[in-house]
Protein backbone atom coordinates (compact mmCIF):
# COMPACT_ATOMS: atom_id res chain seq x y z
CA UNK A 1 0.00 0.00 0.00
CA UNK A 2 2.85 2.59 0.98
CA UNK A 3 4.41 1.56 -2.57
CA UNK A 4 1.48 2.30 -4.67
CA UNK A 5 0.57 5.62 -2.52
CA UNK A 6 4.18 6.50 -3.52
CA UNK A 7 4.08 6.06 -6.78
CA UNK A 8 0.69 7.58 -7.59
CA UNK A 9 2.09 11.05 -5.74
CA UNK A 10 5.34 10.39 -7.85
CA UNK A 11 3.16 10.53 -10.90
CA UNK A 12 0.17 13.22 -9.85
CA UNK A 13 3.64 15.61 -9.94
CA UNK A 14 4.58 15.99 -13.08
CA UNK A 15 3.16 19.11 -14.78
CA UNK A 16 0.32 18.83 -16.77
CA UNK A 17 -0.27 20.82 -19.71
CA UNK A 18 -3.20 23.88 -19.76
CA UNK A 19 -5.56 21.94 -21.73
CA UNK A 20 -5.36 19.15 -20.20
CA UNK A 21 -5.67 20.91 -16.61
CA UNK A 22 -8.84 23.23 -15.37
CA UNK A 23 -7.47 24.62 -12.17
CA UNK A 24 -4.37 24.38 -10.10
CA UNK A 25 -5.76 24.46 -6.42
CA UNK A 26 -3.83 25.69 -3.41
CA UNK A 27 -5.19 24.47 0.40
CA UNK A 28 -3.43 26.52 3.37
CA UNK A 29 -4.12 24.82 6.87
CA UNK A 30 -3.82 26.88 9.91
CA UNK A 31 -1.29 25.45 12.23
CA UNK A 32 -1.06 28.28 14.61
CA UNK A 33 -0.48 28.36 18.77
CA UNK A 34 -4.32 29.17 18.42
CA UNK A 35 -5.01 25.46 17.32
CA UNK A 36 -4.88 23.01 19.86
CA UNK A 37 -3.78 19.33 18.85
CA UNK A 38 -7.30 18.36 19.07
CA UNK A 39 -8.29 21.34 16.70
CA UNK A 40 -5.58 20.01 14.45
CA UNK A 41 -6.77 16.59 14.45
CA UNK A 42 -10.09 17.93 13.24
CA UNK A 43 -9.01 19.77 10.92
CA UNK A 44 -6.67 16.90 9.37
CA UNK A 45 -8.99 14.71 9.57
CA UNK A 46 -11.67 16.54 8.37
CA UNK A 47 -10.21 17.96 5.19
CA UNK A 48 -9.00 14.23 4.28
CA UNK A 49 -12.90 13.10 4.76
CA UNK A 50 -13.91 16.19 2.76
CA UNK A 51 -11.72 15.56 -0.26
CA UNK A 52 -13.27 11.53 -0.77
CA UNK A 53 -17.20 12.89 0.25
CA UNK A 54 -19.29 12.04 -2.90
CA UNK A 55 -20.39 15.13 -3.79
CA UNK A 56 -16.60 16.27 -3.87
CA UNK A 57 -15.16 13.66 -5.92
CA UNK A 58 -18.37 13.98 -8.54
CA UNK A 59 -17.04 17.83 -8.43
CA UNK A 60 -13.42 16.70 -9.09
CA UNK A 61 -14.06 14.43 -11.84
CA UNK A 62 -16.56 16.65 -13.58
CA UNK A 63 -14.84 16.80 -16.84
CA UNK A 64 -12.28 14.97 -18.17
CA UNK A 65 -10.17 17.60 -17.54
CA UNK A 66 -8.66 16.88 -14.00
CA UNK A 67 -7.54 19.44 -11.22
CA UNK A 68 -3.73 19.90 -10.00
CA UNK A 69 -3.78 20.02 -6.08
CA UNK A 70 -1.03 21.23 -3.67
CA UNK A 71 -1.57 21.62 0.28
CA UNK A 72 0.89 23.06 3.22
CA UNK A 73 0.17 24.16 6.57
CA UNK A 74 1.31 27.62 8.10
CA UNK A 75 1.59 29.74 10.97
CA UNK A 76 4.69 32.21 11.92
CA UNK A 77 6.55 34.16 8.89
CA UNK A 78 9.38 31.17 8.69
CA UNK A 79 6.72 28.04 9.53
CA UNK A 80 5.49 26.60 5.93
CA UNK A 81 5.35 22.82 5.47
CA UNK A 82 4.51 21.71 2.24
CA UNK A 83 2.17 18.17 2.52
CA UNK A 84 1.47 17.55 -0.56
CA UNK A 85 3.23 18.94 -3.49
CA UNK A 86 1.31 19.17 -7.02
CA UNK A 87 -0.49 16.20 -7.73
CA UNK A 88 -2.95 15.81 -10.85
CA UNK A 89 -5.76 14.38 -9.72
CA UNK A 90 -6.89 12.74 -12.77
CA UNK A 91 -8.66 9.41 -11.14
CA UNK A 92 -10.32 8.21 -7.81
CA UNK A 93 -7.00 6.66 -6.98
CA UNK A 94 -5.16 9.75 -6.86
CA UNK A 95 -7.80 11.65 -4.93
CA UNK A 96 -7.76 9.26 -2.37
CA UNK A 97 -4.03 9.00 -1.94
CA UNK A 98 -4.07 12.57 -1.50
CA UNK A 99 -6.60 12.06 1.39
CA UNK A 100 -4.45 9.77 3.21
CA UNK A 101 -1.04 11.65 2.81
CA UNK A 102 -3.35 14.47 4.53
CA UNK A 103 -5.12 11.76 7.58
CA UNK A 104 -1.68 10.35 7.79
CA UNK A 105 0.43 13.50 8.33
CA UNK A 106 1.76 15.23 11.07
CA UNK A 107 1.95 18.84 12.82
CA UNK A 108 5.29 20.38 11.92
CA UNK A 109 5.09 22.48 14.82
CA UNK A 110 2.58 24.32 17.53
CA UNK A 111 3.89 27.56 18.79
CA UNK A 112 3.71 30.14 16.57
CA UNK A 113 1.49 33.11 15.67
CA UNK A 114 -0.40 33.67 12.56
CA UNK A 115 1.57 35.35 9.49
CA UNK A 116 -0.99 34.99 6.94
CA UNK A 117 0.66 37.24 4.57
CA UNK A 118 3.43 34.93 4.75
CA UNK A 119 1.69 32.35 4.18
CA UNK A 120 0.33 33.82 0.71
CA UNK A 121 3.66 34.44 -0.22
CA UNK A 122 4.32 30.68 0.27
CA UNK A 123 1.16 29.79 -1.71
CA UNK A 124 2.51 32.19 -4.93
CA UNK A 125 5.65 30.63 -4.96
CA UNK A 126 3.60 27.80 -5.45
CA UNK A 127 1.68 28.49 -8.16
CA UNK A 128 4.83 29.38 -10.34
CA UNK A 129 5.89 25.90 -10.19
CA UNK A 130 2.42 24.56 -10.76
CA UNK A 131 1.02 22.69 -13.62
CA UNK A 132 0.12 24.81 -15.80
CA UNK A 133 -4.02 24.66 -16.03
CA UNK A 134 -6.38 26.89 -17.29
CA UNK A 135 -7.48 28.48 -13.61
CA UNK A 136 -5.43 29.25 -10.43
CA UNK A 137 -7.18 29.46 -6.84
CA UNK A 138 -5.71 29.42 -3.48
CA UNK A 139 -7.61 28.40 -0.21
CA UNK A 140 -6.80 29.55 3.36
CA UNK A 141 -8.18 28.43 6.49
CA UNK A 142 -8.02 29.88 9.39
CA UNK A 143 -8.89 30.79 12.78
CA UNK A 144 -7.49 34.13 13.52
CA UNK A 145 -6.80 37.14 12.21
CA UNK A 146 -2.92 38.05 10.98
CA UNK A 147 -0.74 38.94 14.03
CA UNK A 148 2.85 38.67 12.65
CA UNK A 149 5.05 40.17 9.86
CA UNK A 150 2.89 41.68 6.77
CA UNK A 151 -0.95 41.11 5.90
CA UNK A 152 -2.84 39.59 3.15
CA UNK A 153 -3.07 43.49 1.17
CA UNK A 154 1.07 43.54 0.96
CA UNK A 155 1.39 39.98 0.12
CA UNK A 156 -1.08 40.66 -3.00
CA UNK A 157 1.07 43.76 -4.06
CA UNK A 158 4.45 42.13 -3.41
CA UNK A 159 4.09 38.73 -4.83
CA UNK A 160 2.24 37.38 -8.50
CA UNK A 161 -1.58 36.57 -8.02
CA UNK A 162 -3.09 38.41 -11.16
CA UNK A 163 -5.42 36.17 -12.43
CA UNK A 164 -5.38 34.20 -8.88
CA UNK A 165 -8.90 33.68 -7.07
CA UNK A 166 -8.15 33.48 -3.24
CA UNK A 167 -11.09 32.07 -1.19
CA UNK A 168 -11.16 31.52 2.67
CA UNK A 169 -12.25 29.06 5.11
CA UNK A 170 -13.29 30.97 8.21
CA UNK A 171 -12.95 28.59 11.52
CA UNK A 172 -15.45 30.31 13.84
CA UNK A 173 -13.51 28.92 17.45
CA UNK A 174 -13.90 32.56 19.18
CA UNK A 175 -17.67 33.50 21.16
CA UNK A 176 -19.24 35.92 20.58
CA UNK A 177 -18.47 39.52 17.92
CA UNK A 178 -14.74 37.38 17.92
CA UNK A 179 -16.45 35.46 15.04
CA UNK A 180 -17.95 38.29 12.98
CA UNK A 181 -14.56 39.96 13.31
CA UNK A 182 -13.19 37.43 11.72
CA UNK A 183 -15.58 37.38 9.04
CA UNK A 184 -14.58 40.84 8.33
CA UNK A 185 -11.52 40.69 7.95
CA UNK A 186 -11.70 37.39 5.78
CA UNK A 187 -13.98 39.77 3.11
CA UNK A 188 -12.30 42.70 3.61
CA UNK A 189 -8.20 41.61 3.92
CA UNK A 190 -8.32 37.92 2.10
CA UNK A 191 -10.48 37.23 -0.42
CA UNK A 192 -9.17 38.21 -3.75
CA UNK A 193 -10.15 37.45 -7.61
CA UNK A 194 -13.52 37.08 -9.39
CA UNK A 195 -15.92 34.64 -7.86
CA UNK A 196 -13.82 34.51 -4.68
CA UNK A 197 -15.94 33.88 -1.38
CA UNK A 198 -15.58 32.41 1.81
CA UNK A 199 -16.81 29.66 4.03
CA UNK A 200 -17.64 29.07 7.38
CA UNK A 201 -17.18 26.69 9.98
CA UNK A 202 -18.51 26.71 13.52
CA UNK A 203 -15.72 25.30 15.15
CA UNK A 204 -13.48 23.00 14.61
CA UNK A 205 -15.92 19.89 14.62
CA UNK A 206 -17.53 21.20 11.64
CA UNK A 207 -14.48 21.88 9.69
CA UNK A 208 -15.27 19.01 7.77
CA UNK A 209 -18.49 19.92 6.48
CA UNK A 210 -17.78 23.31 5.82
CA UNK A 211 -14.17 22.10 3.80
CA UNK A 212 -16.76 19.85 2.17
CA UNK A 213 -18.91 22.86 0.99
CA UNK A 214 -16.13 24.71 -0.09
CA UNK A 215 -14.27 22.11 -1.94
CA UNK A 216 -17.50 21.48 -4.05
CA UNK A 217 -18.42 24.78 -5.14
CA UNK A 218 -14.02 25.57 -5.31
CA UNK A 219 -13.93 22.60 -7.73
CA UNK A 220 -16.76 22.31 -9.69
CA UNK A 221 -16.39 23.71 -13.62
CA UNK A 222 -17.74 26.84 -13.84
CA UNK A 223 -19.44 26.05 -16.75
CA UNK A 224 -21.25 23.28 -15.16
CA UNK A 225 -22.22 25.79 -12.49
CA UNK A 226 -23.40 28.38 -14.96
CA UNK A 227 -25.75 25.88 -16.86
CA UNK A 228 -27.31 24.56 -13.51
CA UNK A 229 -28.25 28.12 -13.11
CA UNK A 230 -29.19 29.30 -16.61
CA UNK A 231 -31.59 25.73 -16.24
CA UNK A 232 -33.06 26.75 -13.21
CA UNK A 233 -36.10 28.44 -13.38
CA UNK A 234 -38.52 30.47 -10.44
CA UNK A 235 -39.32 28.44 -7.40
Amino acid sequence: MRHALAAVLALGAAPAPAQDCRLALVLALDVSSSVDAREDALQRGGLAAALVAPEVQRAFFATPAPVALAVFEWSGRYNQQLLIDWLVIDHPEALGAAAAQIAGSTRSQTEYPTAMGHALGYAAGLLRRAPDCAQRTVDVAGDGENNEGFGPRQAYAEFAFDEVTVNGLVVNAADGEGAFTLLDFFRAEVLRGPGAFVEVAQGFHDYEEAMRRKLEREVLPRIVGQAELAGAGPG
